[in-house]
Protein backbone atom coordinates (compact mmCIF):
# COMPACT_ATOMS: atom_id res chain seq x y z
CA UNK A 1 0.00 0.00 0.00
CA UNK A 2 1.55 3.37 -0.77
CA UNK A 3 2.27 5.58 2.24
CA UNK A 4 0.07 8.82 3.08
CA UNK A 5 1.39 11.24 0.38
CA UNK A 6 2.20 14.46 1.86
CA UNK A 7 3.01 16.84 -1.21
CA UNK A 8 3.06 20.41 -2.35
CA UNK A 9 0.90 19.50 -5.58
CA UNK A 10 1.91 21.87 -8.34
CA UNK A 11 -0.65 22.58 -11.18
CA UNK A 12 -1.80 20.50 -13.38
CA UNK A 13 -1.34 20.75 -17.32
CA UNK A 14 -3.14 18.80 -20.22
CA UNK A 15 -1.65 19.99 -23.53
CA UNK A 16 -1.02 23.67 -23.01
CA UNK A 17 -4.43 23.71 -20.41
CA UNK A 18 -3.83 25.02 -16.93
CA UNK A 19 -6.09 23.39 -14.99
CA UNK A 20 -5.18 24.75 -11.97
CA UNK A 21 -4.08 22.67 -8.30
CA UNK A 22 -5.99 19.84 -7.15
CA UNK A 23 -8.86 19.96 -10.80
CA UNK A 24 -11.92 18.26 -10.26
CA UNK A 25 -13.12 16.07 -13.44
CA UNK A 26 -16.75 15.32 -14.44
CA UNK A 27 -16.57 11.39 -15.47
CA UNK A 28 -18.10 11.31 -19.56
CA UNK A 29 -21.17 9.20 -18.69
CA UNK A 30 -23.76 7.71 -21.41
CA UNK A 31 -27.20 9.23 -21.37
CA UNK A 32 -26.15 11.83 -18.62
CA UNK A 33 -23.13 13.93 -19.34
CA UNK A 34 -24.93 15.91 -22.09
CA UNK A 35 -24.77 19.54 -22.60
CA UNK A 36 -27.76 20.51 -19.95
CA UNK A 37 -25.98 18.80 -17.21
CA UNK A 38 -22.32 20.15 -18.15
CA UNK A 39 -23.91 23.35 -17.60
CA UNK A 40 -25.04 22.37 -13.82
CA UNK A 41 -21.37 20.88 -13.08
CA UNK A 42 -19.52 23.47 -14.67
CA UNK A 43 -21.66 26.40 -12.28
CA UNK A 44 -20.53 24.20 -9.27
CA UNK A 45 -17.28 24.25 -10.03
CA UNK A 46 -16.33 20.99 -12.16
CA UNK A 47 -13.08 21.59 -13.67
CA UNK A 48 -13.07 19.72 -16.77
CA UNK A 49 -15.87 18.33 -18.32
CA UNK A 50 -16.69 15.68 -21.05
CA UNK A 51 -19.13 14.71 -23.32
CA UNK A 52 -21.16 11.08 -23.33
CA UNK A 53 -19.11 8.45 -25.24
CA UNK A 54 -19.20 8.95 -28.98
CA UNK A 55 -18.58 5.22 -31.41
CA UNK A 56 -16.34 5.79 -33.50
CA UNK A 57 -18.23 3.56 -36.07
CA UNK A 58 -21.46 5.90 -35.44
CA UNK A 59 -19.00 9.01 -36.67
CA UNK A 60 -18.00 7.33 -39.73
CA UNK A 61 -21.05 5.89 -40.92
CA UNK A 62 -22.34 9.18 -40.89
CA UNK A 63 -24.96 8.69 -37.52
CA UNK A 64 -27.02 11.56 -36.43
CA UNK A 65 -27.23 10.59 -32.89
CA UNK A 66 -23.16 10.29 -32.35
CA UNK A 67 -22.50 13.86 -34.07
CA UNK A 68 -25.10 15.38 -31.86
CA UNK A 69 -22.81 14.36 -28.86
CA UNK A 70 -20.00 15.95 -30.19
CA UNK A 71 -21.12 19.85 -29.65
CA UNK A 72 -19.27 21.21 -27.24
CA UNK A 73 -19.73 25.21 -25.98
CA UNK A 74 -17.92 27.59 -24.69
CA UNK A 75 -19.21 27.92 -21.05
CA UNK A 76 -18.12 24.54 -20.84
CA UNK A 77 -14.15 24.77 -21.31
CA UNK A 78 -12.25 22.91 -21.25
CA UNK A 79 -14.13 19.99 -22.43
CA UNK A 80 -13.08 16.88 -23.96
CA UNK A 81 -14.72 14.17 -26.84
CA UNK A 82 -14.55 10.42 -25.90
CA UNK A 83 -14.29 8.15 -28.27
CA UNK A 84 -14.36 4.26 -28.17
CA UNK A 85 -14.08 1.85 -30.90
CA UNK A 86 -12.27 -1.41 -31.24
CA UNK A 87 -10.91 -0.85 -34.95
CA UNK A 88 -7.75 1.57 -35.24
CA UNK A 89 -8.34 3.01 -38.59
CA UNK A 90 -11.84 4.13 -37.44
CA UNK A 91 -10.51 5.39 -34.15
CA UNK A 92 -7.95 7.44 -35.93
CA UNK A 93 -10.54 8.84 -38.32
CA UNK A 94 -13.42 9.60 -35.60
CA UNK A 95 -10.56 11.53 -33.91
CA UNK A 96 -9.96 13.78 -36.84
CA UNK A 97 -13.30 13.76 -37.15
CA UNK A 98 -13.44 15.40 -33.56
CA UNK A 99 -10.84 17.25 -33.93
CA UNK A 100 -12.64 19.52 -35.88
CA UNK A 101 -14.65 20.95 -33.21
CA UNK A 102 -12.07 22.24 -31.49
CA UNK A 103 -12.53 20.02 -27.77
CA UNK A 104 -9.63 20.68 -25.75
CA UNK A 105 -8.30 17.58 -25.78
CA UNK A 106 -9.54 13.79 -27.02
CA UNK A 107 -10.42 10.98 -24.51
CA UNK A 108 -10.18 7.49 -25.26
CA UNK A 109 -11.98 5.05 -23.17
CA UNK A 110 -10.71 2.07 -22.47
CA UNK A 111 -12.64 1.44 -19.54
CA UNK A 112 -16.09 0.76 -20.32
CA UNK A 113 -16.98 -2.48 -18.77
CA UNK A 114 -20.79 -3.04 -20.16
CA UNK A 115 -20.67 -6.12 -21.57
CA UNK A 116 -22.02 -5.13 -25.38
CA UNK A 117 -19.38 -2.64 -25.62
CA UNK A 118 -15.86 -4.52 -24.08
CA UNK A 119 -16.81 -8.22 -25.71
CA UNK A 120 -16.43 -6.26 -28.83
CA UNK A 121 -12.70 -5.52 -27.73
CA UNK A 122 -13.86 -1.52 -27.45
CA UNK A 123 -14.16 0.00 -24.13
CA UNK A 124 -12.39 -1.96 -21.23
CA UNK A 125 -12.59 -5.02 -23.58
CA UNK A 126 -9.05 -3.30 -24.99
CA UNK A 127 -7.53 -4.57 -21.48
CA UNK A 128 -7.58 -8.32 -23.05
CA UNK A 129 -5.40 -7.37 -26.34
CA UNK A 130 -2.50 -4.43 -25.00
CA UNK A 131 -0.64 -4.38 -28.16
CA UNK A 132 -3.82 -3.32 -30.34
CA UNK A 133 -4.31 -0.87 -27.35
CA UNK A 134 -0.90 0.97 -28.16
CA UNK A 135 -1.49 0.55 -31.50
CA UNK A 136 -4.49 2.46 -31.52
CA UNK A 137 -3.24 4.96 -29.06
CA UNK A 138 -0.35 6.01 -30.68
CA UNK A 139 -1.81 6.04 -34.23
CA UNK A 140 -4.23 8.42 -32.70
CA UNK A 141 -1.74 10.58 -31.02
CA UNK A 142 0.19 11.05 -34.26
CA UNK A 143 -3.23 11.46 -36.42
CA UNK A 144 -4.20 14.80 -34.32
CA UNK A 145 -2.97 17.62 -33.40
CA UNK A 146 -5.13 18.16 -30.29
CA UNK A 147 -3.85 16.73 -26.66
CA UNK A 148 -4.94 12.97 -26.23
CA UNK A 149 -5.56 11.20 -23.08
CA UNK A 150 -6.82 7.77 -21.87
CA UNK A 151 -9.29 6.49 -19.37
CA UNK A 152 -8.96 2.69 -17.91
CA UNK A 153 -9.19 0.67 -15.46
CA UNK A 154 -6.79 -1.36 -13.33
CA UNK A 155 -7.04 -4.54 -15.57
CA UNK A 156 -9.65 -7.12 -16.96
CA UNK A 157 -10.04 -9.34 -13.79
CA UNK A 158 -7.89 -10.14 -10.55
CA UNK A 159 -5.52 -12.14 -12.37
CA UNK A 160 -4.75 -9.45 -14.97
CA UNK A 161 -4.26 -6.03 -12.90
CA UNK A 162 -1.73 -4.60 -15.31
CA UNK A 163 -2.11 -1.18 -14.80
CA UNK A 164 1.27 0.22 -13.23
CA UNK A 165 3.29 -1.42 -16.62
CA UNK A 166 0.10 -0.43 -18.73
CA UNK A 167 0.35 3.26 -17.49
CA UNK A 168 4.04 3.81 -18.75
CA UNK A 169 3.56 2.02 -21.79
CA UNK A 170 0.52 4.57 -22.13
CA UNK A 171 2.50 7.19 -21.62
CA UNK A 172 5.13 6.23 -23.88
CA UNK A 173 3.04 6.44 -26.98
CA UNK A 174 2.42 10.36 -26.38
CA UNK A 175 -0.70 10.89 -23.88
CA UNK A 176 -1.26 13.97 -21.99
CA UNK A 177 -2.75 12.30 -19.14
CA UNK A 178 -4.34 9.15 -17.74
CA UNK A 179 -7.61 8.72 -15.63
CA UNK A 180 -7.82 5.02 -13.82
CA UNK A 181 -10.79 3.56 -12.70
CA UNK A 182 -9.90 1.64 -9.40
CA UNK A 183 -11.79 -1.30 -10.73
CA UNK A 184 -11.32 -4.26 -12.67
CA UNK A 185 -13.33 -4.89 -15.89
CA UNK A 186 -14.75 -8.34 -13.96
CA UNK A 187 -16.05 -5.85 -11.47
CA UNK A 188 -18.13 -3.77 -12.86
CA UNK A 189 -19.23 -1.18 -10.40
CA UNK A 190 -19.41 -4.11 -7.74
CA UNK A 191 -17.07 -3.79 -4.24
CA UNK A 192 -14.67 -1.19 -3.27
CA UNK A 193 -12.39 0.86 -5.59
CA UNK A 194 -8.44 -0.37 -5.08
CA UNK A 195 -6.96 2.79 -5.02
CA UNK A 196 -3.77 1.41 -4.13
CA UNK A 197 -2.46 0.63 -7.55
CA UNK A 198 -3.63 4.56 -8.57
CA UNK A 199 -1.43 5.97 -6.12
CA UNK A 200 1.30 3.27 -7.23
CA UNK A 201 1.06 4.13 -10.66
CA UNK A 202 1.10 8.16 -9.34
CA UNK A 203 4.30 7.38 -7.53
CA UNK A 204 6.33 5.37 -9.94
CA UNK A 205 9.15 8.29 -10.62
CA UNK A 206 8.74 7.40 -14.37
CA UNK A 207 5.06 8.84 -14.68
CA UNK A 208 5.40 12.31 -15.83
CA UNK A 209 1.45 13.02 -16.66
CA UNK A 210 -1.18 13.74 -14.43
CA UNK A 211 -2.61 10.42 -12.99
CA UNK A 212 -6.64 11.44 -12.79
CA UNK A 213 -8.46 9.14 -9.95
CA UNK A 214 -11.60 8.04 -9.98
CA UNK A 215 -13.89 5.49 -8.25
CA UNK A 216 -16.16 5.59 -5.30
CA UNK A 217 -15.37 9.53 -4.60
CA UNK A 218 -19.17 10.49 -3.28
CA UNK A 219 -18.51 13.19 -1.13
CA UNK A 220 -15.58 15.78 0.10
CA UNK A 221 -14.19 13.45 2.85
CA UNK A 222 -13.57 10.62 0.23
CA UNK A 223 -12.16 13.67 -2.33
CA UNK A 224 -9.77 14.80 0.66
CA UNK A 225 -8.29 11.24 0.98
CA UNK A 226 -7.58 10.35 -2.72
CA UNK A 227 -5.43 13.25 -2.86
CA UNK A 228 -3.81 13.00 0.54
CA UNK A 229 -3.51 9.50 0.44
CA UNK A 230 -2.56 8.72 -3.08
CA UNK A 231 -1.34 11.79 -4.25
CA UNK A 232 -3.34 12.04 -7.18
CA UNK A 233 -3.18 15.36 -9.51
CA UNK A 234 -7.07 15.65 -10.21
CA UNK A 235 -10.14 13.38 -9.18
CA UNK A 236 -12.92 12.44 -11.21
CA UNK A 237 -16.47 11.71 -10.07
CA UNK A 238 -18.79 10.02 -11.96
CA UNK A 239 -22.42 8.43 -10.48
CA UNK A 240 -22.18 10.93 -7.48
CA UNK A 241 -22.91 13.81 -9.05
CA UNK A 242 -26.31 11.99 -10.37
CA UNK A 243 -28.70 14.44 -8.66
CA UNK A 244 -26.08 16.12 -7.27
CA UNK A 245 -24.53 18.24 -9.24
CA UNK A 246 -23.25 20.76 -6.60
CA UNK A 247 -20.72 17.68 -5.02
CA UNK A 248 -18.15 19.83 -7.13
CA UNK A 249 -18.72 23.02 -4.95
CA UNK A 250 -19.11 20.47 -1.75
CA UNK A 251 -15.73 18.81 -2.39
CA UNK A 252 -14.25 22.47 -3.26
CA UNK A 253 -15.44 24.01 -0.34
CA UNK A 254 -13.95 21.33 2.01
CA UNK A 255 -10.14 21.39 0.32
CA UNK A 256 -10.20 24.81 0.70
CA UNK A 257 -11.56 25.23 4.06
CA UNK A 258 -11.93 22.02 5.83
CA UNK A 259 -15.81 22.97 6.61
CA UNK A 260 -18.67 20.94 5.04
CA UNK A 261 -21.23 23.00 2.59
CA UNK A 262 -24.37 24.30 3.98
CA UNK A 263 -27.12 21.86 2.22
CA UNK A 264 -28.77 22.61 0.37
CA UNK A 265 -33.19 22.90 1.07
CA UNK A 266 -35.51 21.44 -1.68
CA UNK A 267 -36.54 24.77 -2.83
CA UNK A 268 -33.06 25.14 -4.01
CA UNK A 269 -33.32 21.74 -5.34
CA UNK A 270 -36.40 22.39 -7.20
CA UNK A 271 -34.91 25.58 -9.02
CA UNK A 272 -32.14 23.50 -9.94
CA UNK A 273 -34.16 21.02 -10.98
CA UNK A 274 -36.02 23.84 -13.70
CA UNK A 275 -33.11 24.98 -14.83
CA UNK A 276 -31.39 21.44 -15.24
CA UNK A 277 -35.03 20.77 -17.61
CA UNK A 278 -34.95 24.29 -19.49
CA UNK A 279 -31.59 23.59 -20.99
CA UNK A 280 -32.81 20.13 -21.48
CA UNK A 281 -35.23 21.71 -23.64
CA UNK A 282 -33.08 23.98 -25.28
CA UNK A 283 -30.53 21.70 -26.66
CA UNK A 284 -32.76 18.55 -27.21
CA UNK A 285 -36.14 19.94 -27.85
CA UNK A 286 -39.57 18.47 -26.62
CA UNK A 287 -40.40 16.25 -26.00
CA UNK A 288 -36.78 14.29 -26.21
CA UNK A 289 -35.26 16.79 -23.46
CA UNK A 290 -38.18 15.83 -21.14
CA UNK A 291 -37.50 11.95 -21.78
CA UNK A 292 -33.66 12.49 -21.00
CA UNK A 293 -33.95 14.19 -18.54
CA UNK A 294 -36.24 12.30 -16.25
CA UNK A 295 -33.47 10.30 -14.17
CA UNK A 296 -32.12 13.28 -12.79
CA UNK A 297 -35.12 14.70 -11.91
CA UNK A 298 -36.51 11.79 -9.30
CA UNK A 299 -32.46 11.68 -8.13
CA UNK A 300 -32.58 15.22 -7.15
CA UNK A 301 -35.21 14.54 -4.43
CA UNK A 302 -33.96 10.79 -3.33
CA UNK A 303 -34.64 10.22 -0.04
CA UNK A 304 -37.53 12.27 0.92
CA UNK A 305 -40.39 11.09 2.81
CA UNK A 306 -43.68 10.12 1.70
CA UNK A 307 -41.98 10.63 -2.27
CA UNK A 308 -43.17 7.63 -4.21
CA UNK A 309 -46.42 8.93 -6.14
CA UNK A 310 -44.60 12.19 -7.07
CA UNK A 311 -41.31 9.95 -8.18
CA UNK A 312 -43.78 8.28 -10.15
CA UNK A 313 -45.14 11.57 -12.08
CA UNK A 314 -41.53 13.03 -12.51
CA UNK A 315 -40.29 9.92 -14.33
CA UNK A 316 -43.28 9.23 -16.64
CA UNK A 317 -45.06 13.08 -17.14
CA UNK A 318 -44.38 14.15 -20.72
CA UNK A 319 -45.36 18.06 -20.57
CA UNK A 320 -43.18 20.48 -19.42
CA UNK A 321 -45.87 22.61 -17.61
CA UNK A 322 -46.90 19.49 -15.29
CA UNK A 323 -43.40 18.69 -14.78
CA UNK A 324 -42.70 22.47 -13.51
CA UNK A 325 -46.20 22.08 -11.53
CA UNK A 326 -44.73 19.02 -9.94
CA UNK A 327 -41.57 20.92 -9.08
CA UNK A 328 -43.55 23.28 -7.14
CA UNK A 329 -45.35 21.33 -5.27
CA UNK A 330 -42.51 19.66 -4.45
CA UNK A 331 -41.59 22.92 -3.06
CA UNK A 332 -44.49 23.63 -1.35
CA UNK A 333 -44.51 20.30 0.52
CA UNK A 334 -40.95 19.88 1.50
CA UNK A 335 -39.86 23.70 1.14
CA UNK A 336 -36.78 24.10 3.83
CA UNK A 337 -35.92 20.48 4.47
CA UNK A 338 -31.93 20.38 3.66
CA UNK A 339 -29.87 17.39 2.90
CA UNK A 340 -28.88 16.69 6.38
CA UNK A 341 -32.76 15.57 6.74
CA UNK A 342 -33.70 13.86 3.60
CA UNK A 343 -31.89 10.55 5.12
CA UNK A 344 -29.81 10.79 0.94
CA UNK A 345 -27.24 7.92 1.58
CA UNK A 346 -24.36 8.26 -1.57
CA UNK A 347 -22.91 5.56 -0.69
CA UNK A 348 -24.03 3.44 -3.54
CA UNK A 349 -22.70 5.86 -6.28
CA UNK A 350 -19.72 4.03 -7.41
CA UNK A 351 -18.45 5.37 -10.84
Amino acid sequence: MPPNVAQIYDLVKIGNIDLGEKPLFLAPMEDVTDPSFRYLCKHFGADVVYTEFVASEGLIRDCKKSFKKLELFEFERPAAIQLYGHQVDSMVEAAKMAEEVKPDFIDLNFGCPVKKIATRGAGAGMLRNIPLMLEMTEAIVNGVKTPVTVKTRLGWDNDSKIIVDLAERLQDTGIHALAIHGRTREQMYKGEADWTLIGEVKNNPRMKIPIIGNGDINGPETAKNAFDKFGVDAIMVGRATVGRPWIFKEIKDYLQTGQIMKPLTIKEKVELAKLHLQKSIEWKGDPRGILEIRRHLSNYFKGLPNFKETRIKLVTLLDADEILKTLNEIAERYGDIDDSQQANDYSYFRY
